[in-house]
């Protein structure tokens, strides 16, 4: 057994970087033994590694990455770790809204792995495709201020693992692949706002955040377990800027609910685009309009576009109402040279 495994199993010990470049050096040689990959995704899917150990797998994966080759300046990636209460595709909706504000927004995520429909399989039936490389994601961001990034930002040896454990999926074993994902995509931005559903996970994704110092990281959180803003209820955002805390608190009581059926997916799955494009109309319940609007925001302000709070919120539901958000949507939808095939990826 790998001493990777041994170090995970017992743990008595720590990882570091040698023994993981080990591990994936072996994995990629075909050299590990049977169901070893499966144990390495079970235990890390059961308990999060020490500190060390998960900043240790994560330099060993970046060590091993091609180089990136461009630099999406002033440009913001919204993404999320999964898990928690289902809900339909806020942080997709914020991407657009944002965007349709002038943000410049990257939108990284998979295929369902929690939810309903996850951000990649809403965009197949939109009819978007999914960007193949950092040339054609730095294209369509020039074009339309907005890029989905397909699999290609994550390390290969996501891919590896996957292919290793068949017939299982990582949708069985890939806890930890999407609570680390935010970490896992190489996006050139200038900052990053990433929703946790799981508060136990903040101290490992704040460690991490604290040693990535190429742009500004938001980790947001809410009592409800949501990983996205939520306007209903209180909201924490822990920033690795040396700038502190940043809460935002509920809307004013009868404002929104404070309850979550309105941010449910629908339950039809073949109303999944029409729902999306009804929030996006500016047709939504109260509650999923002004959630979208305070993510949309936090874009807005994490990416230095604009200062305050209140003027972002305003700004967001200027081109939520005013249709700017779904003109996007709709343009993007009617250009046929956007549609490249992305290789299926591990979700």
């Amino acid at each position: 057994m790998h001493d990777v495994l041994i170090a995970l199993l017992t743990g008595n010990r720590s990882v570091d970087q040698r023994m993981w470049r080990s591990f994936w050096d072996r994995l990629h040689d075909g050299a590990l033994q049977p169901g070893e990959t499966v144990a390495l995704l079970t235990s890390l899917s059961t308990r999060m590694p020490d500190q060390s150990t998960l900043s240790a797998l994560l330099r060993s994966l970046d060590e091993r990455r091609p180089p990136v080759g461009v630099r999406l300046d002033d440009t913001v990636n919204i993404v999320g770790t999964g898990g928690g209460p289902r809900t339909f595709n806020i942080s997709t909706a914020s991407a657009f809204v944002a965007a349709a504000m002038g943000v410049r927004v990257v939108k990284t995520g998979s295929r369902a792995y929690s939810s309903t429909c996850g951000s990649f399989d809403l965009l197949e039936r939109l009819g978007i495709g999914l960007t193949v490389s950092y040339g054609q994601t730095e294209a369509t961001l020039e074009r339309f201020g907005i890029a989905f990034p397909g699999h290609f930002v994550y390390p290969r040896e996501v891919m590896a693992l996957a292919k290793s454990i068949l017939p299982l999926d990582l949708r069985t074993l890939g806890g930890f692949i999407n609570k680390v994902g935010p970490f896992l995509a190489a996006m050139p931005v200038s900052a990053q706002l990433v929703g946790v559903s799981d508060p136990s996970l903040l101290p490992s994704l704040r460690h991490i955040a604290a040693a990535v110092a190429d742009r500004k990281i938001w980790l947001c959180a809410n009592d409800l377990g949501i990983d996205e803003l939520v306007s209903s209820v209180d909201n924490v955002i822990h920033t690795n800027d040396g700038s502190g805390e940043i809460r935002l608190r509920a809307d004013a009581p009868g404002r929104a609910p404070g309850g979550i059926t309105e941010l449910r997916p629908t339950g039809d799955d073949t109303t999944v685009v029409e729902h999306f494009l009804d929030v996006l109309s500016g047709n939504g319940t109260s509650l999923a309009t002004r959630t979208v609007c305070w993510n949309a925001a936090a874009l807005a302000v994490a990416g230095g576009r604009i200062e305050e709070w209140p003027e972002a919120i305003a700004a967001a539901e200027d081109a939520l109402r005013g249709g700017g958000a779904l003109d996007l949507v709709n343009r993007m939808r009617a250009q046929p040279a956007h549609r490249a095939a992305d290789p299926r990826g591990v979700r």
